[in-house]
């Protein structure tokens, strides 16, 4: 590898902690709405914000959400960073009009915080269903590599191949947690993805009925219920 080039990766690092640049834009607006509420050290004071909200924008200890079993292991997969980064493959053409990226989607995501936070306008998602029938792959542990997670879940043997018998692995709806595992899959994604649209940006997902009405409210919670623009329903066979 040539040495700038080498250079050019050492000076990539991580990519930025998500939670944390949200963090950063509220304490900023806060500081220009209510600069009252901080101290000097970027300290909320919660007292002298719930004066300013009314007891009627304070949630009691019990009120509306969407909780379930894994909600707060989802959260941390939102503060992971990544110090992978982006390699164009040898085969690209110069000055390529598009772009391709292959990769597992939260890994990747979590990369292009870097040179795109804030910058996209448009994403369109097709993510699995959860019919029971489909299939979708969740390790445990995000900092694995693919190939060492295949070989540790038994999709790849030592030397490498595929087992062809634990290739699909079906989140069935007997599963005490079937839908917490979709859940969990889905919100740091959908909290990275939101990272990444401009203000004017807008996000299409593709879903049906078996998790329709839990990613309404999840995208409520994650991009705000007032950004909510419609439900297109496609209908895919028509009976005479």
């Amino acid at each position: 590898m040539p040495d700038h080039q080498a250079n050019h990766l050492n000076e990539l690092g991580h990519s930025p902690d998500a939670l944390a640049q949200r963090r950063a834009e509220l304490l900023a607006l806060l500081s220009q709405a209510a600069p009252e509420v901080l101290s000097d050290h970027q300290q909320i004071n919660l007292d002298k914000l719930k004066e300013l909200l009314g007891q009627e924008h304070i949630a009691g200890s019990e009120h509306y959400e969407l909780s379930w079993a894994g909600k707060a292991a989802a959260r941390r997969e939102i503060q992971k960073t990544s110090s992978h980064t982006l390699l164009p493959a040898a085969s690209n053409p110069p000055n390529a009009p598009h772009m391709l990226i292959e990769g597992e989607n939260l890994e990747v995501l979590r990369v292009l915080q870097k040179s795109y936070y804030g910058k996209v306008k448009m994403i369109y998602i097709d993510p699995p269903y959860n019919t029971g029938n489909d299939s979708f792959v969740y390790p445990d542990d995000y900092s694995e590599t693919l190939d060492e997670y295949q070989k540790r879940t038994g999709e790849k043997n030592e030397a490498g191949y595929l087992n062809k018998q634990s290739l699909w692995k079906k989140n069935s709806k007997e599963s005490g947690q079937y839908h917490s595992a979709w859940l969990s899959m889905m919100y740091p994604r959908l909290y990275l993805a939101r990272n990444l649209l401009r203000d004017d940006g807008v996000i299409f997902i593709s879903i049906d009925d078996n998790e329709l009405n839990n990613l309404k409210i999840l995208i409520d919670e994650v991009f705000g219920g007032d950004n909510f623009l419609g439900l297109i329903t496609w209908v895919k066979k028509r009976s005479l």
